[in-house]
């Protein structure tokens, strides 16, 4: 199997490299926009309802947009790491970091995505002030988190193409 990944790899270095990178930019990107830009910009709608509504909404296609791209980096990063031979490399604990940050990112991505679930039927449902406090904790802990190991990950992704 490690042959064919070498194998495979070797033939489609160049689409794969950079179906990691998109995938990553696309993830950390999609979280900062949501963050700097429209949170911010959601505050300012002065009905809870509409912007609870709107938050949710949004959320949820930031979310579904993502998940394709979550699994297409873990893809491309097993192959990476296989195919550079990276476990013979100095540079190897960088791969097991990176593993690490990206595990803890689509755990806490995961935990997102129930909150937000559970937020909407709750507001489906009526019930305001429950459906937002499940989702209190995602612009300003939850997210940011992400978002800071995102651009770790991203970081020592440089570093590791770097050798």
């Amino acid at each position: 199997m490690r042959e064919w990944i070498t194998t495979f790899f070797t033939d489609h270095t160049t689409i794969i490299v950079f179906l990691h990178i998109i995938s990553a930019v696309i993830w950390v990107g999609g979280m900062i926009a949501i963050r700097i830009a429209v949170h911010p910009s959601l505050q300012s709608i002065d009905e809870p309802k509409i912007k609870l509504g709107k938050t949710l909404q949004i959320v949820d296609r930031l979310f579904h947009l993502v998940i394709p791209f979550i699994t297409i980096l873990i893809l491309t990063a097993i192959l990476m790491a296989v195919g550079l031979g990276l476990k013979h490399s100095p540079l190897y604990p960088i791969v097991h970091v990176k593993e690490g940050i990206w595990t803890v990112m689509t755990l806490n991505f995961i935990y997102m995505y129930i909150k937000r679930r559970r937020a909407q039927k709750l507001f489906n449902q009526g019930e305001l002030a429950q459906a937002k406090a499940q989702v209190t904790k995602l612009p300003n802990l939850l997210l940011p988190i992400n978002i800071v190991l995102g651009i770790v990950a991203i970081y020592l992704g440089v570093v590791l193409r770097g050798m």
